[in-house]
């Protein structure tokens, strides 16, 4: 039977040139490396080598030999790389969401549902997460629609309701509620990783100005320290920002159900 420890000493062979050289790259003696040669000559039947007193270099047929080697090696490694990326795989609940706040609530339920298995997650725009889906790249995903995709099972998860956080003494604190119209043109603070919410508010807000924040605790404290509006929902407590009223936006839009779609597990 081939050995691969011995086809990697062969290939090293090739590249280093001496049998001491490879003797030295794999920290072993320099006739560990000549049984090694002879083993694998053995194995295939054939000499491999030109050998003289002083000097050994491939024959032909030796030269033929490391190349598949060096192929066989290269699937080999190839194997175990997708052998470990199934096994992690098979170990990893893969969730892609269209919306932050319905994805940290099911982050909660899948780590006491699935203490063994690691949870992978990503915020996309809705036509990435549908992409996802038909391509079977994820085993959850999170939709402000039901959508019908083989393979997955569908079920409502939870509601989201968009809404203006302004400072109390904005003009827009006045209204008991607010219509996309009212506040297009207002420049507005903006998170990231918002998902389909982030392409609706400027879908909705064309004549308006954003100022886009990445970080959590940044945007958090602009949010304190200005007077510009942001978005908030009712997931969130308007507690956070003192100072601050919210004020719901009463569009069908901007009343969210949000969907489930699960493979089985």
């Amino acid at each position: 039977m081939i050995d691969l420890e011995e086809l990697k000493q062969l290939v090293a062979f090739e590249k280093l040139g001496t049998l001491s050289k490879v003797a030295d790259e794999f920290h072993i003696s320099t006739p560990s490396i000549t049984r090694s040669m002879k083993n694998i000559e053995e194995t295939m039947g054939v000499e491999l080598f030109n050998r003289s007193k002083n000097r050994i270099e491939f024959n032909e047929t030796g030269k033929i030999a490391v190349g598949y080697a060096a192929k066989l090696l290269e699937e080999a490694d190839n194997m175990v790389s997708q052998v470990r990326a199934f096994d992690q795989r098979r170990r990893t609940i893969v969730v892609n969401s269209s919306a932050p706040a319905p994805l940290w609530e099911l982050m909660k339920i899948l780590s006491a549902k699935h203490p063994g298995k690691t949870i992978s997650s990503s915020i996309s725009q809705n036509d990435d997460v549908l992409q996802a889906l038909q391509q079977k790249k994820c085993d959850i995903a999170i939709l402000p629609f039901a959508a019908d995709i083989s393979g997955y099972k569908v079920k409502q998860f939870m509601k989201e309701k968009l809404y203006v956080l302004v400072d109390k003494e904005h003009e827009l604190a006045k209204y008991e509620n607010l219509h996309w119209d009212d506040i297009n043109g207002f420049n507005f603070l903006l998170r990231t990783e918002l998902g389909f919410w982030d392409v609706l508010c400027r879908r909705r807000m064309p004549a308006s100005k954003f100022l886009i924040q990445p970080d959590t605790e940044v945007f958090d404290e602009v949010v304190r320290a200005s007077t510009l509006p942001c978005f908030i929902t009712d997931y969130v407590s308007s507690d956070t920002y003192p100072g601050r009223v919210k004020v719901p936006i009463e569009e069908k839009d901007a009343d969210v159900t949000f969907y489930l779609l699960e493979k089985d597990f």
